[in-house]
């Protein structure tokens, strides 16, 4: 068995890590990706959003298809921000895990679509192969600590199908990416969680933890845009909404009420957005169809 076949079974089969729902984002699950930092994540993605749909002529209906929406944390925060694009907005969220909201859907509609595809950390746990000298290798053979590679095919397939079903718009991939995976250990890029902790080999204990792979932007089609988490939220005005926190903090500080509180959570929700130590290094990359 390849290892794109068992990171397959393992993650989305009959007994999977997500397929099951033992997989699951926020705090209380086994990981934290940007949505669940808090409401700031979709504020921003939010502008950026109304900046898109201006660029489309403001089109009516305008359509964000989340691929790997998870439990819907960003949808949820998008819908709560004031958008320019509110009223043509329809967020459609694509996610097969248990947890869905239960507008959600489990795949993609047919046909050539007008919009926005967004995926956040979903090209990290598409299955891929490892490769030595140019071979492909069997999950459970011995593995070369050095010398091996991933073999993204399917992260490439599906922005490649992405991009090709687009008749006006983007998609857009917000993930971790790396290079030189031959050069480094391979456990630097492939690596197992659960419980926010470290996992085991990522052959052990199929379907009781996340597998997850760099991204390798090399194997992708060339993104017409690629910059750094930081650098995008800053384009799109995270700097601003803090400030506006930061205000509203010192106005509201000696109430201590909930406005107070969450204008203050900004402040390090921005910090751990923009961290370049960690999630301000992950990769956002966009592929514009005119």
């Amino acid at each position: 068995m390849l290892f794109s076949e068992f990171m397959h079974d393992a993650l989305y089969g009959a007994d999977g890590f997500y397929s099951t729902g033992r997989g699951q984002p926020g705090r209380r699950g086994d990981f934290i990706t940007s949505p669940e930092v808090g409401p700031l994540f979709g504020m921003v993605i939010g502008r950026a959003l109304d900046e898109w749909w201006r660029e489309m002529g403001e089109p009516d209906p305008f359509t964000v298809y989340e691929v790997g929406a998870g439990t819907g944390a960003l949808g949820r925060s998008v819908a709560r921000a004031n958008l320019a694009c509110a009223g043509a907005l329809h967020y459609a969220m694509v996610e097969i895990g248990p947890y869905a909201p239960p507008e959600a859907v489990t795949a993609l509609p047919d046909g050539v679509l007008t919009g926005v595809i967004l995926c956040n950390e979903l090209l990290d746990n598409l299955p891929i192969d490892l490769a030595f000298d140019g071979r492909l290798l069997a999950a459970h053979e011995p593995w070369p600590l050095v010398g091996l590679y991933p073999v993204q095919s399917a992260a490439t397939a599906f922005v490649s199908a992405a991009v090709a079903n687009l008749a006006r718009g983007r998609v857009v991939a917000i993930d971790y990416c790396g290079t030189a995976f031959a050069h480094r250990p391979w456990e630097q890029w492939l690596r197992t969680y659960r419980a926010h902790a470290p996992g085991g080999h990522p052959t052990a204990d199929p379907g009781r933890q996340d597998i997850t792979c760099e991204v390798d932007i090399s194997q992708l089609p060339i993104p017409s845009v690629n910059r750094s988490q930081g650098q995008f939220l800053d384009a799109y005005g995270i700097n601003e909404l803090v400030a506006e926190g930061r205000a509203i903090w010192h106005e509201r500080a000696h109430l201590g009420d909930l406005a107070a509180m969450k204008a203050r959570s900004r402040i390090t929700e921005a910090e751990a957005l923009c961290d370049p130590g960690g999630l301000g290094a992950f990769r956002v990359l966009e592929w514009v169809v005119d």
